[in-house]
């Protein structure tokens, strides 16, 4: 397995050849126990939440837009993401670790997973970007047959990014790792790390805080009331991603760094392998706030799941049950629709998410 997944907490010792083997034994044992009950609320909660959005986004009658495309297939990569959760939480927790063919396609689905998620939320924040910043030169561009065109360019470049980090996957000896060249042995974990540091973190953030710059400086010059409520939903967006992302990425850098020897001690390797399981376990659980943050926080969100409970209520109860909104629940979804381009009189009517 990668840096990136729960595969080094199997490793008991790591070994120097100018010293003596640094006992691993407890922190593998903090993390047996550790990664596989995090990795499964995870699973429970990045599935209902992502799952949720894919019912929403397909089930509705309303004609898709740009947006709601993106958010289909952030919630997709998501999916794709969690799903792997369960097989590493058996190879974690299991002694024959995971067959071959399972332990190359669990790999090769998590990193596209990965960085499909990523690539997703940075493209989300490009698109908010044209609808509002540059919405007249933009708004014959932003069309659905438009949006599934980028989608699929996004999943070609994420399996593309990703092929790097499970082409050399292989089961052996029960443990799932990189398996590489001899001559690739020394460079190649490096620049495996360096990927995920600059086209997984560093520049994703660049853009998306250049674009939601450029969005909060025209919210800002614009005359609308709903314009602190926007801004204050875009500063959510940027700060969690870059709280939950910046100390896993920092460690990954640190582990870079390890590869040449910059932490010869036995008490730092310790230290760095405990900080890169918290803070793996930190940034994974970003894929459960992806609903919450590009879909829940919609009032016509809100509206479905209202529908789905009634539905529900129905097949439990064995007759229709009409759930309904009060008018003054009502004026207030009218009102109070966020992160759409509705937001102001720069973007045009219909370019609204049917989740947002």
């Amino acid at each position: 397995m990668s840096t990136l997944s729960p595969e080094s907490i199997l490793e008991d010792f790591e070994y120097d050849e100018s010293a003596e083997a640094c006992d691993m034994a407890d922190i593998v044992d903090f993390g047996m126990v550790f990664l596989p009950i995090f990795y499964s609320f995870v699973f429970a909660f990045g599935l209902v939440g992502n799952l949720l959005v894919v019912f929403a986004l397909t089930n509705s009658r309303k004609p898709k837009s740009i947006t709601d495309i993106y958010l289909l297939n952030l919630a997709l990569s998501d999916l794709l993401f969690v799903a792997t959760l369960p097989f590493w939480i058996h190879y974690v927790i299991s002694e024959q670790g995971l067959h071959n063919a399972t332990c190359k396609l669990t790999t090769a689905f998590f990193f596209i997973g990965f960085f499909g998620g990523i690539f997703f939320i940075t493209i989300i924040s490009i698109d908010r970007y044209l609808a509002i910043v540059l919405a007249a030169n933009s708004m014959n561009n932003r069309t659905v047959q438009h949006g599934v065109t980028i989608s699929l360019g996004v999943w070609a470049a994420a399996i593309l990014v990703a092929a790097p980090q499970f082409m050399f996957t292989k089961q052996k000896e029960n443990e799932c790792l990189g398996d590489y060249p001899e001559v690739l042995q020394e460079i190649w974990p490096v620049l495996r790390n360096m990927e995920v540091n600059f086209l997984g973190f560093l520049i994703p953030l660049l853009i998306m805080s250049y674009c939601y710059f450029r969005i909060i400086w025209t919210l800002i010059s614009c005359k609308n009331h709903k314009k602190a409520k926007a801004i204050k939903l875009i500063f959510l967006v940027v700060i969690v991603f870059f709280l939950f992302w910046t100390p896993y990425n920092v460690m990954i850098f640190l582990e870079t760094l390890k590869l040449y020897d910059f932490f010869p001690s036995c008490d730092m390797k310790r230290d760095l392998r405990l900080a890169l399981s918290v803070t793996e376990t930190v940034a994974f659980s970003h894929c459960c706030l992806n609903p919450l943050i590009y879909a829940f926080a919609g009032e016509k969100f809100r509206n479905y799941l209202y529908h789905l409970y009634g539905k529900c209520l129905a097949v439990l109860c064995g007759r229709p049950v009409h759930v309904s909104f009060s008018p003054s629940e009502t004026q207030r979804s009218r009102r109070e629709s966020i992160l759409s381009s509705n937001f102001t009189h720069y973007t045009s009517d219909g370019d609204g998410s049917i989740l947002l």
